[in-house]
């Protein structure tokens, strides 16, 4: 079968890798891409918003899978423009339609899931302009710090976390007028959980699921996780508290609640689930729903799986994910983001990148890279993706920081602590 994997990260190469394990495969394109994935597969130069020029890639190429990526195109109804029309009939696709995906493009509609559905998560005050005076009042009766979010999309960077509350207001008050352009048109005000987080994802059919491997990101851009929040700076898989009773309550609790809901609301919703989580002195609370995979959790989550990913993906699109299992390799997963100086903010690209051809003991997942007349340069912020298996933490995390030290470019930063709090 023919594959079409929408996105251009670091979680697009990991899905695109373990897609190629499958004896199922036989053809993977991946649009936009990135360097990694033109030298492993094909890409097309094909924006994941462009949604007639990706239906007529379908049609020419003949695709059977399409393996949405990244939450833009599911949030703006690619689902939807596909099924709209007969020809596309045959597709399988992995991602909900764009109802499904508010859980995602918009806090308060997934605040409101789950407050109708009893999923445990923060009491929260949506903000607008029109109710700012409101809003601090709520503020106020919060102890700090207070966590801000951007209701809509925001490329992962639309939450601010601070301490002291005359900052808070005037944060909430250039959100609102813009700072997050209209993903912060409101913005949502949530009690401040105290805890570890961590991430759990699955792949449903809208009906029944199946668990992958769970992991930690570590979102802030400094070392202690300090410094402004980024699209996640490492990430290790397993968690060590994940097991036992905390994995019992987060799937009574959370999961199975969760995929009721969508059953009972009649989403149209078949995909993976990124559950953002929070280890509350032992109970489970939801910090936010993507309705996609994480970066960089897809990074050490995809080399832990042992099954036949394609085949999953195939009976979830199908609806027929019930008495599906998944293995799992008992191995540790760790990855650590080489980044551009300056990132989350002002930062180069065009930096050529060098020793990718030193590395042996990891494996690299480009994110912004891209590939000129054979060469490798930097096209983004996080720029490459780490991983290494090992039996134990500490071997993991030698091998990935051994092969982070051989790859160069100008200005590379990594942060040197990722999975030393575990």
């Amino acid at each position: 079968m023919k594959v079409l994997v929408l996105g251009s990260g670091g979680r697009e190469h990991a899905i695109s890798k373990k897609i190629a394990e499958s004896k199922l495969v036989d053809k993977i394109f991946v649009a936009p891409g990135n360097a990694g994935t033109s030298i492993d597969f094909e890409n097309i130069p094909i924006s994941v918003n462009d949604f007639e020029k990706i239906g007529e890639f379908i049609l020419n190429e003949g695709i059977n899978l399409l393996v949405v990526g990244s939450e833009d195109p599911l949030v703006k109804g690619i689902r939807n423009f596909l099924e709209k029309d007969d020809k596309y009939k045959n597709l399988l696709i992995i991602g909900p339609d764009a109802s499904a995906a508010q859980l995602e493009g918009s806090k308060d509609f997934a605040k409101e899931f789950m407050f109708k559905y009893n999923i445990p998560t923060a009491a929260y005050f949506k903000a607008e302009k029109s109710n700012y005076d409101d809003a601090v009042k709520f503020m106020k009766n919060l102890n700090p710090p207070y966590v801000l979010k951007a209701n809509g999309l925001a490329a992962g960077k639309g939450v601010i976390i601070e301490p002291d509350f005359e900052t808070a207001c005037k944060e909430l008050k250039e959100m609102l007028h813009g700072k997050f352009g209209n993903a912060s048109e409101k913005v949502l005000i949530e009690e401040f959980l105290d805890g570890v987080e961590c991430s759990v994802f699955v792949i449903t059919d809208g009906k029944d699921f199946v668990l992958l491997p769970e992991a930690k990101d570590y979102k802030r851009i400094g070392e202690g996780n300090t410094g402004p929040n980024t699209g996640g700076m490492g990430a290790v898989s397993p968690v060590s508290f994940f097991e036992g009773d905390f994995k019992n309550k987060v799937l009574q609790k959370i999961v199975i609640p969760t995929i009721k809901g969508i059953q009972k609301e009649k989403m149209n919703y078949k995909g993976f689930i990124f559950f953002g989580l929070i280890n509350v002195k032992g109970e489970p609370y939801v910090i936010e729903y993507n309705v996609r995979m994480g970066d960089p959790e897809t990074e050490v989550v995809m080399p832990r799986i042992k099954s036949d990913l394609v085949e999953i993906l195939i009976a979830a699109a199908k609806g027929n994910l019930k008495d599906t299992n998944i293995d799992i390799y008992s191995d540790i997963c760790t990855t650590v983001i080489l980044a551009s100086k300056g990132y989350p903010g002002n930062y180069e690209t065009n930096i050529e990148i060098s020793g990718l051809e030193n590395i042996s003991d990891s494996i690299i997942f480009h994110a912004g890279t891209k590939l000129v007349q054979g060469r490798i340069f930097t096209s983004g912020g996080r720029v490459l993706a780490v991983s290494s298996l090992g039996k134990t933490m500490e071997e993991a995390l030698k091998k990935s920081y051994t092969s982070a030290k051989k790859i160069n470019f100008e200005n590379k930063y990594y942060r040197r602590d990722i999975g030393f709090d575990l």
